[in-house]
């Protein structure tokens, strides 16, 4: 076989190699979003499809009970709170005030968490000086 036609067949082959990565890319890219509201918001919008809920846990709001936590979430900067139900998996650092994010749905004033889908932000180590 010639060289030159070699050379083109691999140049092809590696062009429509990149193409379907690239294609992948981004499809997974916009497959995998989901929104991420806060409490305000999804109370204002009442989403009916699953979301991320994003928030701070109040404080004396957990409440264990077998394989089902019951807490209620607050926004970082404001009142509202929704109550969450979740089961599954918790994540060590999980406690009152801390930030966590939640994927699931709003049903009937209270956020039903799917299972194992919990993250929880960690506090950061630097703060701005206090004058």
């Amino acid at each position: 076989m010639d060289p030159t036609r070699k050379r083109k067949i691999r140049l092809v082959v590696l062009l429509s190699v990149a193409v379907l990565l690239a294609t992948a890319l981004v499809y997974v890219s916009f497959d995998t979003g989901r929104s991420q509201l806060l409490p305000s918001e999804a109370l204002e919008q009442r989403p009916s499809d699953a979301f991320e809920l994003g928030g701070t846990v109040v404080v004396g709001s957990v409440e264990e009970t077998g394989d089902e936590l019951r807490f209620a979430i607050k926004d970082p900067n404001g009142p509202a709170q929704i109550p969450v139900e979740y089961s599954g998996s918790v994540p060590d650092p999980f406690r009152e005030g801390r930030e966590v994010l939640v994927d699931g749905t709003l049903e009937g004033g209270r956020f039903v968490g799917e299972p194992n889908t919990m993250t929880t932000k960690c506090p950061s180590k630097f703060k701005a000086a206090e004058s």
